[in-house]
């Protein structure tokens, strides 16, 4: 949708004004609305929260928090619910199919309640993987004012005096296979590794994403960092209902805020903190609804000069609770400032970058490395290209351990992630090996898979160090290790990756953005002349319209809207 399809009037007045809307109003008032409350901005409090996610259990207090806000601020809210998928639960099965195109189907939601009810405003209240994007997705579609307020990050757990966190715990399955671990041992883990509510603790695709939405403007600063059981988060979302009405008032729209300068700072904050991979595939998401053509070519420009400043699990040990005590976000983008790294008069819903800025106080100065001391000169996420991946791939480059950054080896080939999973389970995978999962793309998975669940197993059984990973699918953001994802074209679509046979010789090196197959060209194509997909596994329901939409990786994996 352009943004001007959305007509630049539209706003309660359609629904609450004039004796035509007679009957409107007498649907307001059998919700119990007074004639007071139908005169004030009408904000619809989008609100995610659901049993099944623990980032997502107690949602119901913030947006209960967010509509303090708004009442207090003049405004109405209306709360409404969206689907959210967990990915942990959805890991390493065909659940995981679901989890990236849900994203559409959440930016859908927003769009239908949002335009439907003629609201005037919004506050979004997501805090898991795809429910973040896709509801700034719909902000930046509706175009009506809209604050974004997460649930906020888990705290770590603590098993044996020291944090642990979910993405040990992947890779604990690992140590259990290799026999490196107790079944007793095993079990002790998983009971601490998740203590309570919040996204889960490291800077995995949930946290990147609510970090981003700061250095985006469409939240409030501490959107990213408030830990989810502190009072603090409550005071946070409380001021985004308040926000959102004074948005409203002002007419600030997601169309201001959400501009090219906007983008360009959050990828320099997602260099700098070493996001999730899963942010190229969603920042170009986002920028798509707002009209923007978000290349990867600016990714890896922006990653060149932007130095690796914090080093959050899984690359480190330090966790989200960590990086707010240090001063969170704004801490980070005031470091970049002073290297002239940031646009700063990018507007926020809270004001020019700038303003943000000069308020941030860095507190402990352990979790924010300063401009002369990065961990490294160039962002934590890389964009490679070569004969394996012309359109494109992702590695999160800051955990890529020093000696995997170059490696050679020859291919191990599976069709799908429960191959893969079966043959390092099995010790079939050996050192030097370079494990390659395909048809796990937008289309061929369908839905690209996030794959944690081999990448850990790696880890765990001590082989990280020792054999890379390639995929047409997608990473947690837990993952570490030389793993390489988002090739692209897929191998459903006729990519190189899907024209690779076992034992051809794979290389890689992040430093110098390639990842390449040692195969004259003439090879290529007498193998590509031969190549045929495999059989879709999906062939109806929501993944099979899915499938039929879909674009690469390297356009942010969106749906494209037939003509």
């Amino acid at each position: 949708m352009n943004l001007e399809e959305v007509p630049a009037t539209m706003n309660s007045e359609q629904v609450t004004q004039g004796a035509a809307r007679a009957p409107h109003r007498a649907l307001f008032y059998a919700t119990g609305l007074t004639d007071e409350e139908m005169q004030r901005p009408l904000i619809g409090v989008g609100n995610s929260q659901n049993d099944i996610i623990p980032g997502h259990v107690h949602l119901d207090v913030i947006a209960r928090a967010v509509k303090d806000g708004i009442i207090a601020a003049g405004g109405t809210p209306l709360e409404f619910s969206t689907i959210g998928v967990d990915d942990g639960i959805a890991m390493g099965h065909g659940g995981m199919r679901y989890a990236l195109p849900s994203r559409e189907l959440i930016a859908d939601s927003v769009e239908t309640m949002a335009l439907a009810h003629a609201l005037d405003g919004l506050v979004l209240v997501p805090n898991c993987d795809k429910i973040v994007p896709g509801m700034l997705m719909a902000a930046a579609r509706v175009n009506i004012p809209t604050v974004v307020v997460s649930g906020g990050p888990m705290l770590a757990g603590r098993l044996n005096g020291r944090d642990v966190d979910l993405s040990m715990l992947f890779e604990a399955v690992g140590k259990f296979e290799a026999g490196q671990m107790s079944a007793e041992e095993l079990a002790e883990f998983e009971r601490a590794a998740c203590p309570g509510c919040g996204s889960c603790a490291g800077l995995y695709t949930a946290n990147s994403m609510n970090c981003l939405t700061e250095a985006l403007g469409m939240g409030l600063p501490g959107n990213g960092t408030i830990p989810a059981v502190y009072a603090e988060r409550i005071r946070l979302a409380k001021m985004a209902g308040a926000r959102a009405v004074d948005l409203v008032r002002r007419n600030v729209r997601p169309s201001d805020i959400l501009t090219l300068d906007a983008f360009r700072n959050a990828i320099a904050v997602d260099m700098a903190i070493g996001g999730s991979t899963n942010t190229v595939l969603h920042l170009p998401a986002i920028a798509n609804e707002a009209g923007i053509a978000l290349e990867l070519a600016l990714f890896d420009e922006i990653s060149r000069r932007t130095p690796y400043l914090c080093k959050l699990s899984p690359a480190g040990a330090h966790h989200l609770q960590d990086l707010n005590e240090d001063g969170g976000i704004p801490a980070v983008m005031k470091e970049l400032a002073r290297g002239g790294l940031l646009q700063l008069d990018a507007l926020t819903v809270t004001g020019p970058v700038r303003e943000n800025v000069e308020r941030a106080r860095a507190r402990r100065g352990v979790v924010i490395r300063g401009l002369e001391e990065p961990y490294s000169a160039e962002g934590g996420i890389a964009i490679m290209h070569g004969n394996l991946a012309p359109d494109g791939a992702v590695v999160k480059a800051g955990a890529v351990d020093p000696g995997m950054r170059r490696h050679e080896g020859p291919a191990r080939v599976f069709d799908s992630e429960e191959e893969a999973i079966k043959a390092i389970f099995a010790k079939e995978v050996r050192g030097g090996d370079v494990v390659v999962i395909r048809y796990e793309g937008p289309k061929g998975g369908p839905g690209m898979r996030e794959m944690l669940l081999p990448t850990s197993a790696l880890v765990g059984m001590g082989l990280d160090k020792q054999v890379a990973l390639i995929t047409d699918g997608r990473f947690s953001g837990a993952t570490r290790g030389a793993a390489i994802g988002h090739i692209s074209p897929e191998a459903m679509e006729g990519g190189p990756i899907g024209l690779l046979r076992d034992g051809d010789i794979i290389q890689i090196d992040v430093d110098g953005r390639e990842v390449n197959v040692k195969l004259a060209s003439e090879e290529l194509a007498s193998r590509r002349a031969q190549w045929r997909p495999i059989a879709p596994r999906v062939t109806k329901g929501y993944l099979a319209r899915y499938v039929a939409m879909a674009t690469s990786a390297s356009t942010g994996a969106v749906l494209r809207v037939p003509r």
